[in-house]
């Protein structure tokens, strides 16, 4: 069953794809401890997750057969360690840790890493593991599952010139998992984009501004284009500028059938004016909301945040989910958030995506163009 799948982790995102081949691609963890404590309500998503993992036929071990991490703050990569295998598979342990077949990974904002936006452990452990398999490919070791690597996006001063094999390059489409094309998907690199020597740069050295930006296509059910998937990490308003300038001209590569809205719903992925200081008098950047509002009939737009409430919090924030719920309307789509404790888990057939209540569900949700609670038609 094609299906994208959505962790109750706060202000962290955590997402699943199931592909029509039955491989699955996860996009960033946020596993917290607090879970263990069988006193605290903070859902498991380290358990949610491995229910829904296969284990590998001749060891037995947890696997995904590729792993996303769209930037390396702590939200996004929090427990990879305690869950995951780091180092050569045939090292695993015999635990329950989880295999990473493939790993898709940016060296963009590992390079600009500096004292003004450290790394915590996770991210420093990641960036180890990817340095580790980009040294196996180098030595031209036959590469296999749980050596495996995609680099998404060139390194700065040539320092990817020779990973030609194993590196996406911006703008690029790709269909391989674990090493293996798949037909079932493709996906195309949006960002991280390189800095230019002709504009300000201290907006695009951030993490979050160096978050990769993927747009991805699954099939299902006979339809190749069923649904299309747009998901960027903690994308700011600079970035989404920069991403419609450079596509206005064909839009279809932003369009989206679903979309993790960037940042947890933060107001500064559409605006560079303070909410909390300025309320209703922060503007719009017109070009950020362009790109975020390319959303195909029926769309859904989801929030990976906290409760998103009246006040001056970012993120979440009250006035993007406004925006983006006005975005949805646009579309006779509609804006939701992933509340605990199961997981959101949206279903796609040929007809599009679907959230898996409403499938039989009759119960009212928010936002525009359902009514009585109705599956909307899509497309």
């Amino acid at each position: 069953m094609v299906s994208v799948t959505y962790f109750p982790v706060d202000n962290g995102d955590m997402t699943l794809l199931e592909l029509d081949s039955g491989r699955k691609i996860l996009i960033d963890i946020n596993i917290r401890e607090a879970a263990d404590d069988p006193e605290d309500e903070t859902p498991d998503a380290a358990r949610m997750l491995r229910e829904r993992l296969n284990k590998d036929p001749k060891t037995g071990n947890y696997y995904v057969d590729a792993f996303l991490l769209s930037h390396p703050d702590q939200d996004h990569c929090r427990g990879l360690e305690r869950h995951f295998h780091l180092g050569p598979p045939e090292e695993h342990a015999g635990d329950d840790k989880i295999i990473i077949r493939e790993m898709w990974s940016s060296p963009m904002v590992f390079r600009r890493a500096s004292r003004r936006h450290t790394l915590c452990a996770d991210a420093k452990a990641w960036n180890s593991e990817a340095k580790r398999r980009v040294q196996y490919f180098r030595d031209d070791k036959p590469v296999n599952s749980g050596n495996r690597i995609l680099i998404l996006g060139a390194d700065e001063n040539g320092k990817t010139d020779d990973l030609t094999p194993i590196l996406i390059t911006l703008d690029q489409e790709f269909r391989s998992v674990d090493g293996v094309r798949d037909s079932s998907f493709s996906a195309r690199l949006l960002a991280p984009m390189s800095k230019s020597d002709d504009e300000a740069e201290e907006e695009l050295l951030t993490k979050n501004n160096s978050s990769v930006v993927l747009r991805f296509k699954l099939s299902a059910e006979g339809n190749a284009d069923a649904c299309r998937y747009l998901t960027g990490g903690d994308a700011e308003v600079a970035i989404w500028e920069r991403l419609w300038t450079r596509h206005k001209n064909r839009p279809d590569w932003l369009d989206y059938d679903l979309l993790l809205t960037p940042h947890h719903c933060s107001w500064h992925s559409l605006s560079y004016d303070s909410w909390s200081d300025l309320g209703d008098d922060a503007e719009v950047s017109p070009d950020a909301r362009n790109a975020l509002s390319q959303a195909r009939g029926g769309a859904y737009l989801v929030s990976s945040s906290k409760e998103i409430l009246d006040d001056n919090n970012d993120p979440p924030c009250i006035r993007a989910k406004r925006e983006y719920e006005a975005i949805a309307k646009e579309a006779s789509g509609l804006f939701k958030r992933v509340t605990g404790p199961k997981p959101s888990k949206y279903i796609i057939s040929s007809d599009g995506p679907r959230f898996e209540t409403q499938l039989s569900s009759r119960v009212a949700v928010t936002g525009g163009g359902a009514v009585g609670g109705q599956a909307l038609p899509h497309g």
